[in-house]
C-alpha cells in the first residue's frame, strides 16, 4: 500500500478514506497521525479505524467505491526516535517486501486474504 510512497522517499501524516455511495454521493474521512510514516501497517491500521467508524453509514447507504490515500507528505529524512528509544521492526518488513517485489515482481508476495481471488483483477493507479 505504501510502496510508492517509500519509493519516492516520502512520508505522510494523514490517512484519507474516500467513499462513494449507491447514489453516487461521496464522503471522505481522514486521520492525522502523530508522526509521519511510510509504514504499511501504520497506514493500514488507521484506514481500518476510519472504515470501522464509517460502517453505520455504509450499511444504510451502500458502497460502490472505497479508496485510501496518504497525504500531508514530506521528504523522508532521518527521523528523530520517539520514546521508547527503539525502532519498530515494521520498517524492516516493509523494506524486505519492497525488495522482493522489485526483484521478483509485484505478484511474488501477497496477503493471505487475497489468495484464491482472480489474478486478472487489478486496481487502476493514478500517475504520481
Amino acid at each position: 500500500m505504501t510502496r510508492r510512497v517509500r519509493a519516492a522517499r516520502r512520508v505522510g501524516r494523514t490517512v484519507v478514506l474516500r467513499l462513494r455511495f449507491d447514489d453516487y454521493s461521496r464522503a471522505t474521512r481522514s486521520h492525522t497521525l502523530a508522526h509521519p510514516t511510510a509504514r504499511t501497517q501504520v497506514v493500514l491500521e488507521a484506514a481500518r479505524e476510519l472504515l470501522t467508524a464509517a460502517e453505520p453509514v455504509i450499511e444504510t447507504r451502500g458502497l460502490t467505491l472505497i479508496g485510501i490515500a496518504v497525504s500531508n507528505l514530506a521528504d523522508d529524512l532521518p527521523i528523530q526516535l520517539q520514546l521508547p528509544l527503539h525502532r519498530d521492526d515494521g520498517a524492516l518488513l516493509d523494506a524486505a517486501l519492497d525488495e522482493i517485489r522489485t526483484r521478483y515482481g509485484t505478484n511474488a508476495i501477497t496477503r493471505a486474504v487475497l489468495l484464491g481471488r482472480r489474478p486478472d483483477l487489478t486496481m487502476p493507479l493514478l500517475p504520481d
